[in-house]
């Protein structure tokens, strides 16, 4: 067991930066499993998984640097912003009538995903399900 150590705090070196252009939880945790595989093996991989996703949680779909830009560009796209009473959050479901959706550019690497505007926050919103997946402050 001592011998694994410092495997792990090796791996978790190499794993500092693997979520930074991972999406989210699940992109963070495939990316990091990816790379802890690589660099130590199975084990690599498990601890991989776990620092990956935790580094892609607190990035978000959107990285830390990319949201001032891209809050940017949506108050110059000049959106109309829909209004609810509920709170604007992670997890909220916006109707399908009555919200415009746009797709978010290619450059900030979330095209799988739509965004709006609601109570004059930029939200991106899964287009299947219509749910709020990150608000972008």
């Amino acid at each position: 067991m001592r011998n694994m150590l410092p495997k792990c705090a090796i791996i978790l070196a190499l794993l500092a930066p693997v979520g930074a252009g991972a999406q989210g939880v699940v992109g963070g945790a495939a990316n990091g499993a990816e790379r802890g595989n690589d660099a130590a093996g199975p084990i690599g991989g498990v601890v991989g998984g776990a620092v990956g996703a935790v580094t892609g949680a607190v990035n978000g779909l959107l990285g830390i640097d990319e949201r001032p830009r891209f809050r940017e560009y949506v108050v110059r796209e000049h959106r109309p912003s829909y209004r609810m009473t509920e709170a604007v959050e992670v997890g909220a479901v916006l109707p399908a009538d009555g919200v415009t959706y746009y797709e978010v550019p290619r450059e900030y690497g979330v095209t799988r995903y739509r965004y709006t505007v609601v109570n004059d926050e930029p939200v991106l919103v899964d287009p299947g399900t219509h749910r709020i997946v990150q608000v972008v402050e």
